[in-house]
Parts: C-alpha cells; sequence; structure tokens
C-alpha cells in the first residue's frame, strides 16, 4: 500500500534532528519522478533508469506520466528555490541540504541540456496523445518521444520569454550572501561556478527571446504543450525576472522597471491563484523583499499590495472560500478553494497561498497581521497532513510509476493495492465540502505533479525552524478514513456529471489585452511598449 499522506516524508534517519523532536524533512519524492540515466544515490529504490533516448535525456517525468515540460518545470524550480533562499536552514536542521542540491541539480542540469546552443530551447519531450494511452511501469514507455523546440527558424521563438524569465531566480539559492536574510540559503549550497553557467543560459535566452517581435506564447510556436499547459501570458515571469534581478544586481534601475511593468500591466488587485501559469500573487511579497534592499522608497506600494492580497484570504473576502473545517479546531482544520483552480488539485492552491503567507508573514504591518498569516498558513498544512474533516491520509494516487499496473481499462482494480510507495507526494486533494474518493483513476483528486509538491517543501522547511511538534499524520488512527469515505463518485472531470470547472491559472487561459512593457538584462536594455494576452486574476 502506498502512504501518500501529502506532506513531505519525514522519516528519523540515523541520527535525531538537534533539540527539535520532528523528524527531518526528506524532499524524496522528486526523486521518484527523475528520467534518465539514474545513479546510484537515487532515494526510490525500485525506480529504474529510463527514456536514454530522449533529447536531452535526464529531468523529471512532469506528473504522473512520462512527459517533460520545461515552462511547469521552471515554475516548480522556482518556488522550491525561493524557499531555499528564506527558510534554507530549515533543510540543513533535517540534514537535507545535500539532497535538495542534488534534487534541484537534477532539474536545473536538464534545463541547461535543453539549452543546447544560443538560439534553441527545447520545451517539452514526448508526446502526451501517445504516452496518454499507456499505464505501465518505466521500462516499456511507448516511443516515439519527440522533442518539441523553439528555434531562429520559427517566427515566433521570443515565444520562450516567459520560460527565460525563471531561470534566473534558479541560480540564487548558489550565489546568495548568506546576509541575504536570518534564514538564508544553505552555505554548503553555494556554488558560483554552478550559478555563473546558469545565470550565462539565462541571459543567452533573453537574446534569443527578444530577436523577434512581438512576444508571444510559447505554445505558439509549439502547439502540442498547449493541451497541457498552455501559457496564458508572459507578463507575470518578465517582473519576477526583474525582481530577481534587482536583487541580483542590487540594482534600483531593474526595480524601478519591474515595478513600472507590474504597474503598467495592471497586475495589482486580483484575487486569483498562484501556480504554474500565474505567478501575479507572488509578485508583491518578492516585490517588498527586493524593494527593502534596493529601492526603499518602493516599500509601502509592494506592501499594500500584499497585504490587501493576504488579507482578503484571511478575512475570507477573497474570490475563495473555506471547507467546512474550522481554523482553531486542530483536528478539523480546512482549505480555502478558489473557482475552478480549485476544481482540480485542491490543495495546490490552498499550499500555494499558505506558502506566500509565510514568506511575507516576517514582513507584516503589524504583529496580529504576522500572526494571522502564521495561523493560516499552518492550518492548510496541517490539513494537508490528515488534520481534515475525513482524517485522510490518501493511499491510490493517480500514478503509473507507482501503481504496478499495466491495463490502462482497469486502473483502480489491477492491482488492486498500490506496488509501491510514493514517500510525500502530494495528491490532488479533496472537493470543496471536503470529500475525498481515493480512486486511482480521478486524477483531479489523485494524480501527483511535481508543482503539487513545491509548496509543502517550503511550508516544512519553515516549520523544522519553528515548531516542535510531531506532524499531525502521526496522531492518525487506522481505519478513520475508510470510516468516513463518501460513497458513489466524485463530480469532476474524470467522472462528469454536468458541470465542468474553469481552472483560470492553469487549463483554460482567459486572454485581455494589456500594455506591457519588457524588462532588459545584463547588457540589453528592456524591450518597452509591447502587448501581450494575460488573463485578469
Amino acid at each position: 500500500m502506498i502512504l501518500t499522506i501529502l506532506l513531505l516524508h519525514l522519516l528519523l534517519p540515523g541520527n535525531a534532528q538537534l533539540s527539535l523532536p520532528n523528524p527531518p524533512i526528506q524532499p524524496q519524492s522528486p526523486d521518484a519522478q527523475r528520467s534518465g540515466n539514474l545513479p546510484s544515490s537515487n532515494r526510490v529504490s525500485w525506480r529504474n533508469s529510463s527514456a536514454l533516448g530522449d533529447v536531452p535525456p535526464g529531468g523529471y517525468y512532469d506528473a504522473g506520466d512520462y512527459v517533460k515540460f520545461t515552462y511547469p518545470l521552471t515554475y516548480t524550480l522556482t518556488s522550491i528555490c525561493w524557499g531555499a533562499i528564506d527558510f534554507g536552514k530549515g533543510y540543513d536542521l533535517a540534514n537535507q541540504t545535500a539532497y535538495l542540491d542534488s534534487m534541484l541539480r537534477w532539474g536545473l542540469d536538464w534545463l541547461i541540456a535543453a539549452h543546447p546552443d544560443n538560439n534553441t530551447l527545447i520545451v517539452q519531450v514526448g508526446d502526451p496523445s501517445i504516452d496518454n494511452n499507456y499505464w505501465g511501469g518505466d521500462q516499456n514507455i511507448p516511443t516515439p518521444r519527440p522533442s518539441y523546440q523553439i528555434d531562429s527558424g520559427q517566427c515566433s521563438s521570443p515565444s520562450i520569454g516567459g520560460i527565460f524569465c525563471l531561470l534566473f531566480p534558479l541560480f540564487f539559492p548558489y550565489s546568495l550572501p548568506n546576509e541575504y536574510s536570518d534564514t538564508s540559503s544553505p552555505a554548503s549550497l553555494t556554488n558560483t561556478t554552478y550559478a555563473s553557467t546558469l545565470l550565462s543560459h539565462a541571459v543567452e535566452l533573453f537574446t534569443f527571446a527578444n530577436s523577434t517581435l512581438p512576444l508571444q506564447t510559447y505554445q505558439t510556436a509549439v502547439p502540442q504543450a498547449a493541451s497541457s499547459y498552455a501559457s496564458s501570458g508572459y507578463t507575470d515571469e518578465l517582473v519576477l525576472a526583474g525582481l530577481f534581478l534587482a536583487a541580483a544586481l542590487n540594482s534600483t534601475e531593474y526595480h524601478t522597471a519591474a515595478l513600472s511593468l507590474y504597474r503598467n500591466a495592471s497586475l495589482a488587485n486580483g484575487n486569483g491563484a498562484l501556480n504554474w501559469d500565474s505567478k501575479t500573487p507572488a509578485l508583491a511579497v518578492l516585490g517588498l523583499q527586493v524593494s527593502s534592499a534596493v529601492a526603499p522608497d518602493a516599500v509601502g506600494t509592494w506592501q499594500a499590495e500584499a497585504e490587501r492580497y493576504l488579507d482578503n484570504v484571511v478575512d475570507n473576502k477573497s474570490n475563495g472560500r473555506l471547507t467546512k473545517g474550522h481554523p482553531k479546531d486542530i483536528t478539523c482544520a480546512w482549505i480555502i478553494v478558489l473557482p475552478g483552480d480549485s476544481d482540480s488539485a485542491s490543495l495546490n492552491p490552498a499550499l500555494n497561498i499558505a506558502m506566500l503567507m509565510l514568506h511575507y508573514a516576517p514582513m507584516a504591518t503589524t504583529k496580529t497581521k504576522t500572526s494571522s498569516y502564521e495561523t493560516f498558513a499552518a492550518s492548510q498544512l496541517a490539513y494537508t497532513l490528515g488534520s481534515n474533516p475525513m482524517s485522510a491520509p490518501y493511499i491510490n494516487p493517480h500514478t503509473a510509476l507507482a501503481s504496478g499496473g499495466t491495463d490502462i481499462g482497469a486502473i483502480d482494480t489491477s492491482p488492486p493495492t498500490e506496488a509501491h510507495v510514493l514517500y510525500g507526494a502530494v495528491v490532488g486533494g479533496p472537493d470543496k465540502n471536503d470529500r475525498f474518493w481515493d480512486i486511482r483513476s480521478d486524477y483531479p483528486q489523485t494524480e501527483v505533479a511535481l508543482d503539487y509538491n513545491a509548496p509543502i517543501l517550503t511550508l516544512v522547511a519553515a516549520n523544522v525552524l519553528s515548531n516542535s511538534a510531531d506532524p499531525f499524520y502521526t496522531r492518525l488512527t487506522a481505519g478513520v478514513y475508510a470510516s468516513k469515505r463518501p460513497s458513489g463518485k466524485p463530480c469532476d472531470a474524470a467522472f462528469p456529471c454536468g458541470h465542468h470547472g474553469l481552472s483560470l491559472g492553469g487549463k483554460i487561459a482567459i486572454g485581455v489585452l494589456v500594455p506591457i512593457a519588457v524588462l532588459a538584462i545584463g547588457l540589453a536594455a528592456w524591450v518597452v511598449s509591447r502587448r501581450s494576452r494575460r488573463k485578469r486574476v
């Protein structure tokens, strides 16, 4: 039986964790998603080397299948890197810094290989139309496995703009000085040579991205990606990159450019989700962190927007609603659900918001706000770790890698129980009424994905620094979930019942024309006065 308790698996290695009784973090789930020639150090013993003929080999399978996507991978790694910057000492205390390094490099090295020359970027490996018809282990992955790239021969080559921007924050954990914050990235992760390599690739991609105008979303050049990870725009990524650049170079100029783009694109005053497609909710939080160091006059602007967004969530005035648990009852927490975005993978928007709360809480304008943000974040983590109305752990994830089955027509019953344990794999999550059916074929609730795991890594790393209590799942009683498991079938994309949710920040993009100014990087100047399609969040 697989024990996917929706958590970053916490196990005691040989030595106990200093004075904190809760066991150290182990970012083990991504090891199960690795593609390519696996090293002997890979911690998932039942995985095999696979897809060695991919161009390029290596990297991570995106979810419960065998396709690799550059766009969501860069977001996932960016999220983890940000957490390593702000809460990196949590990895140190848990003796997991070496594994964090290994996990990041497995993805970063693949991104470097996916950029084989100045004018080429591979954005997808594998064909979902082929892959989605296969259910089985990693030794019989169907072929062909085409690679889809953007290169100088395409008129829409600048569509990589949204992807290249996300490469800039990825060099931070390897280059950031320890004085960045009280919980700076682990010193043992610093590698200036590797950081320089990452930065070099990012600058080269920027030059390529601006070789032809106007800028466009990447699926314009690679329509095969549209069915899985269509980007609704790249303005938010441009602002994100500009803010990280301002921090890296201690540059008021880049901060000013990022803030101007943020304003001109009307990215403020939204209440949407943070996810692989929409980074907008994170911009004000990051903007405050950066402006505190390089542009003090802008602190109030970023702070007001960050607290407006977070306060709306805490005060239940955002687009979302709360499930029926209660935040003050540790035995029955709740999560926030956002229309559309929470219809599939409900835990992801909730955990991403919780992650933002912890990034921001130390900078809040009052102690009351700090406390409210930390309490809210704790409730989302507690819910995920089993403090929910169904007292769940969830045991049947939708993943071809771990199921042990080979019959795509009998996913739910063959085999009756999962063949392998996915420690720490975050599944999609329950519906808006806290109900979870735990059906293997119900991918909106049970699929695992790289980006689902990203926020919980940060949440648990932060928790290691501040909380000595054992995680809630250690208190769960065997058989409780079985007594509460709902009958029948869910109402979602896998089991339609006449209602179809719209994922505002993920599956479907709603575009509106907005003016943008594109930030310049390195020796180039930011390109100005462009227009892109950007969904309002």
